[in-house]
């Protein structure tokens, strides 16, 4: 498409520059001094120094800065909750039960019981203090005092997790330093995702979002990538690419892995000093903590929800898909090593996949938003979801949908269910960062800035209110049929249901409060 001429004679593709403080003579009379006083027009935006808008700057820095954020705080997801060090913790209980009496089966099941309790517990916590905290800060009119609070929260219980030995383990203190950790990366997230909607405006705010999570995505990766090649051990003693365990770190107490924890406290501290540098409180009234008045303001907020139809089915409609999703992310690997049989090493390869494409996906998912709004890429994410589920449930090793597969290898030596489940992968990873970034902007269009991170507090508890539900439903069904694909088949009525709501979720949302 051909650009629009610049009414003053600009080259095609930029605008004259607006006359401001110390550039009294900007805009020029000559076409020649004219194209020099020419900005790029709207394809720039983000790049430029700060970019006003309808009162609302945008400041490159402090744009990056907040980024930075998801990039330091994602390996505590990608390397302890997911590929890394819940492994390792598994291995190491169902040893230490093994010890104590218990058969494999047994002992396996305490251990997951036992992670389970702990993640239940942080759940519980985060449900409970999110929205007052959220209440707390906004009334003072400060975020980034807690962020620090937090953020010391984050790295002091990732660090603990180094002393998890594989003989004679302290599980319950290693439960509870994991629990401290997560507690802290959650709630620094909060207060974090609260400064969103005052960093650019408001059509902006979609694809800064999505470009966030994808940053965030690929920090996940890079650091996996990290720790697989240079520090956890394989069962031969060496990293993934062969060497032994940087800083003399020995294989045999598996010190590698157990590195994960300090690794995560370290990339987070230093990744986090952007944030902190570039990040700062916006200009406004601060106010002492008064608790009674914020908690009857949330109080106040939790009440309105019965007329704020659109945000009352938003935070429902987002309960359910959060939950849904976090139960693919979960059972995932379960599934493919027990249906599929895959080893450990394929699983996280797996695993890489599916965040690359999460990043790649997040970042086009905010581009889309800010093209269409996020509640069209929340639709498409959530279909293409249930598309997944759909097809979980129909495969296993030898069948898809009750066809027999061919016997052979289809792609790059993988069977066709292997190549099929990557491919299922790839789809849960990018679409689950595309609706996890499109979410978050559907959020900030229910609050306002003064009142964002209470909102986004509420937005929490939504979020763990229900973290017990699909666990427990794919493990009731998953016992009722004998049958672990059926056990998937909650999540598709989870992610219908979350569809459904949003038929009542205004696409530009509700803000008032």
């Amino acid at each position: 498409m051909k650009a629009r001429p610049c009414p003053n004679g600009c080259r095609p593709g930029f605008r004259p520059t607006r006359p401001g403080p110390g550039r009294p003579n900007a805009r020029r009379k000559t076409r020649q001094a004219s194209n020099r006083s020419c900005q790029p027009s709207p394809a720039w935006a983000l790049w430029g120094p700060k970019r006003r808008q309808g009162g609302q700057g945008m400041n490159r820095r402090r744009i990056w800065g907040w980024w930075f954020f998801d990039w330091a705080s994602q390996p505590y997801h990608t390397l302890l909750i997911t590929f890394i060090f819940s492994i390792y913790f598994a291995e190491v209980a169902q040893h230490h039960f093994i010890t104590l009496g218990d058969s494999v089966t047994l002992a396996g099941a305490h251990a997951q019981s036992l992670w389970g309790y702990g993640l239940a517990m942080s759940g519980a916590v985060i449900a409970i203090l999110a929205p007052i905290l959220g209440a707390v800060a906004d009334t003072s009119g400060r975020r980034m005092p807690w962020i620090w609070l937090f953020s010391a929260f984050y790295v002091t219980g990732a660090a603990g997790l180094w002393f998890l030995m594989p003989d004679q383990p302290a599980l319950i203190r290693t439960v509870t330093l994991f629990g401290i950790g997560l507690i802290g990366a959650e709630f620094a997230a909060i207060f974090t995702n609260a400064l969103l909607p005052g960093l650019a405006p408001r059509d902006e705010i979609g694809r800064l979002s999505g470009t966030g999570f994808a940053f965030g995505y690929l920090g996940g990766v890079v650091s996996l990538a990290l720790m697989l090649a240079l520090f956890a051990e394989t069962p031969g003693g060496r990293t993934l690419i062969g060497l032994p365990p940087l800083f003399g770190l020995d294989p045999e107490l598996r010190e590698g892995t157990r590195f994960v924890g300090p690794f995560t406290a370290i990339w987070y501290a230093l990744f986090m000093i952007p944030f902190f540098l570039w990040v700062k409180e916006p200009r406004g009234p601060k106010s002492p903590i008064r608790i009674r008045v914020a908690l009857r303001e949330l109080w106040a907020l939790i009440r309105s929800l019965r007329h704020r139809h659109s945000l009352a089915s938003w935070l429902i409609s987002s309960m359910l898909s959060r939950d849904a999703l976090n139960a693919l992310y979960g059972f995932g690997g379960v599934y493919a090593g027990t249906v599929l049989g895959w080893p450990v090493f394929l699983a996280g390869i797996f695993g890489v996949i599916s965040a690359i494409s999460a990043s790649i996906i997040s970042w086009i998912g905010g581009r889309a938003d800010r093209r269409f709004g996020p509640k069209p890429v929340i639709i498409t994410a959530t279909l293409v979801l249930i598309a997944v589920c759909v097809i979980v449930v129909g495969m296993d090793r030898q069948t898809l949908f009750g066809m027999a597969v061919p016997d052979g290898p289809v792609l790059a030596g993988l069977r066709l269910p292997d190549a099929i489940f990557f491919a299922c992968g790839a789809l849960i990873g990018g679409a689950g960062g595309a609706l996890q970034a499109a979410s978050r902007t559907m959020m900030v269009r229910h609050t306002t800035e003064e009142r964002a991170t209470e909102g986004f507090g509420l937005y929490a508890l939504s979020g763990k209110a229900t973290a017990f539900l699909a666990p427990f439903l794919i493990a009731s069904v998953t016992a009722m049929t004998g049958n672990q694909r059926i056990g998937i088949s909650p999540l598709i009525v989870m992610f219908l249901l979350a569809l459904v709501l949003l038929v009542w979720v205004k696409p530009e949302g509700e803000a008032q409060q």
